[in-house]
């Protein structure tokens, strides 16, 4: 199965009382490498630079056998800073972040030929951008996160209207408790059956420690949060994590309850290690 990730590839600074670190991130970054991980052949396609940074990204996908297409970056690989320096992270980005776009010219060919593709941290509010995306995925079995952050949002309304025109025929959504306040003002049930109203084949809502649910026209399917006796240690991966293994799991697995369960167990797991990076439980194979 050929998948393709599109969407934002980013070095993470993360700031804290002892100083600061720099990773790989960005939320398709963290999908295309999930897939990996979970044995799933994957190939990324976003915005970085020939510059230090986007040489770690580079050397990053290469160490996890993740294939690339990197858009040209005119104003560099971009940056997102978590400042935890007292205590709730602070997000902030770059201006190459914030002006992230995909050249679409350049990467038809790969879209031509995926299977699915999967779209995590993608301007939705570009209306260009999103045109040409949504031209490029007729016929393909389509996943979406729009992952929206405050800090990337230029505008909300345009936003709401780019990805929800995507949604007529889209296999699934992923949508979280706080992208729906954020992008809607409405509570996660709800909008998720504006989604399926919109025309998604099925929604994935993540509601953090209440778990997460799958809503199709049949019913929802809810699995609860996995319990450890494990310390949390960054919850930044989560929702990267979860769509990761919801991707992986419904190529072969077309049983919604199985499919949480494992992209729950994989959520407990990730959120023990620093970082964005997905991670097996032990039980999984």
């Amino acid at each position: 199965m050929n998948v393709v990730v599109v969407g934002d590839a980013l070095v993470d600074e993360m700031r804290d009382a002892s100083g600061s670190v720099d990773a790989p991130g960005g939320s398709a970054l963290n999908v295309a490498v999930g897939l990996a991980v979970l044995g799933v052949p994957s190939t990324l396609v976003a915005m970085f630079g020939e510059d230090a940074d986007g040489r770690l990204l580079a050397r990053h996908l290469a160490e996890y056998g993740v294939a690339s297409i990197a858009s040209p970056a005119p104003l560099g690989t971009g940056r997102a800073v978590s400042d935890r320096t007292d205590g709730e992270p602070r997000y902030s980005f770059t201006a190459a972040q914030v002006q992230r776009k995909i050249d679409f010219a350049l990467v038809a060919e790969v879209l031509a030929s995926a299977d699915v593709v999967a779209v995590s941290g993608f301007p939705f509010d570009d209306a260009g951008q999103v045109e040409q995306l949504q031209a490029a995925v007729v016929g393909k079995r389509l996943l979406i996160d729009p992952n929206p952050r405050p800090g990337l949002l230029v505008d909300r309304a345009a936003f709401v209207r780019g990805l929800e025109e995507l949604c007529s025929g889209v296999t699934l959504v992923k949508v979280g408790d706080d992208d729906a306040q954020l992008l809607w003002g409405e509570p996660l049930p709800v909008v998720a059956r504006r989604l399926l109203d919109a025309g998604a084949a099925a929604v994935l809502a993540t509601a953090g420690e209440r778990g997460a649910s799958v809503y199709t026209r049949d019913g929802v399917t809810h699995q609860p949060i996995v319990t450890g006796s494990a310390p949390i240690i960054d919850t930044m991966g989560a929702g990267d994590a979860t769509f990761a293994a919801v991707i992986a799991q419904s190529l072969t697995d077309h049983d919604w309850s199985e499919t949480l369960g494992a992209a729950m167990a994989i959520a407990a797991e990730t959120i023990r290690y620093p970082g964005g990076m997905l991670r097996l439980p032990a039980t999984t194979t």
